[in-house]
């Protein structure tokens, strides 16, 4: 096996993918849109704003290396090797890299001695209580101690918690993000079983709904995985040069099981415009539907009005 050396590996670890492909492979790279790019070999496989992603395997990177090593299965000093040679050969300008930033440190707000007024709070949007109980034993949602309001807990693979999106109970419109919150692992209820098919919300309000839809239809409303964003999704104007939301890059990177996706987002114009982008740049990779509410502005408002049509007198 050739020996190379540390200046030799940091050199190489300098060269993002889009230089590499454009100067020494430029058969291999296709434009997808906008500045998206994507491989003659590997169509999955997008290349965006510095970074790569091979969608269907649920790896990426960021450099030439990274991707020599993870998706053509060269060993180290061979594709060390082969893009310092090249480097040597032809000059390139790196592009920049952020250096990693250190793990985010989550601070939840204490715990009160019950949950009583979040279970009126979510009971009073409609929320079945199966559904409600199940957040409480599972730790992804609890009252406060100080301000009663209601957080919600978002988890990563291992089960830490990593998120936690704080919402009034009194009545306010006051919402935002625990301290330290990591928005690639927010709210979500995965499936009772293995699942291909995820469901998307704005909020958690909106995924807890939907379950509640499901459960009143007399379906298991945990039979598919459900993730929250976090809020709304604003893409760029010209969607080719849009970045997936942070929550579902993450999911679809730990479960990459998943083949389907259904976007129950909502019924405003920036909800129109976040299905829009996520399907056109998802939909050559996975099989995406636009699933809106059916009525109202989201689903909490879909699941009150079908309610208050099952109880309103005939005439």
């Amino acid at each position: 096996m050739p020996y190379v050396t540390p200046e030799q590996i940091k050199r190489a670890k300098q060269m993002d993918l889009l230089t590499y492909l454009q100067h020494y492979e430029p058969q291999e790279l296709v434009h997808f849109s906008g500045n998206v790019f994507t491989t003659r070999t590997h169509d999955s496989l997008k290349i965006s704003n510095g970074k790569w992603c091979w969608w269907s395997q649920g790896i990426g990177g960021r450099s030439a290396l990274d991707y020599l090593i993870k998706v053509r299965g060269i060993t180290l000093p061979e594709a060390v090797i082969q893009i310092d040679g090249q480097a040597i050969a032809m000059p390139f300008v790196p592009s920049k890299v952020r250096e990693s930033a250190a793990p985010k440190r989550l601070l939840l707000p204490e715990k009160n001695k019950n949950n009583d007024r979040v279970i009126i709070y979510l009971i009073g949007r409609s929320i079945h209580s199966a559904l409600i109980d199940y957040c409480l034993e599972t730790g992804r949602l609890y009252e406060s101690r100080y301000r009663h309001n209601t957080v919600f807990v978002g988890f990563d693979p291992q089960g830490v918690p990593r998120y936690g999106a704080l919402r009034s109970t009194s009545g306010s419109r006051f919402m935002g993000d625990a301290s330290g919150s990591d928005k690639r692992f927010s709210f979500s209820i995965p499936a009772r079983e293995k699942s291909t098919k995820l469901h998307l919300f704005e909020s958690a309000i909106d995924l807890l709904s939907y379950g509640t839809l499901e459960l009143l239809a007399g379906r298991d409303w945990r039979r598919k995985n459900c993730l929250s964003l976090a809020g709304i999704y604003k893409p760029k104007k010209n969607i080719g040069e849009s970045t997936l939301p942070a929550a579902l890059i993450q999911y679809l990177k730990d479960y990459p099981q998943i083949t389907e996706i259904a976007l129950h987002l909502d019924n405003d114009a920036p909800g129109r415009l976040a299905a829009k982008t996520i399907k056109a740049l998802l939909s050559s990779t996975y099989t995406v539907s636009d699933e809106p509410p059916k009525r109202g502005k989201d689903m909490n408002d879909n699941l009150k009005m079908m309610l208050r049509g099952r109880h309103e007198p005939e005439r």
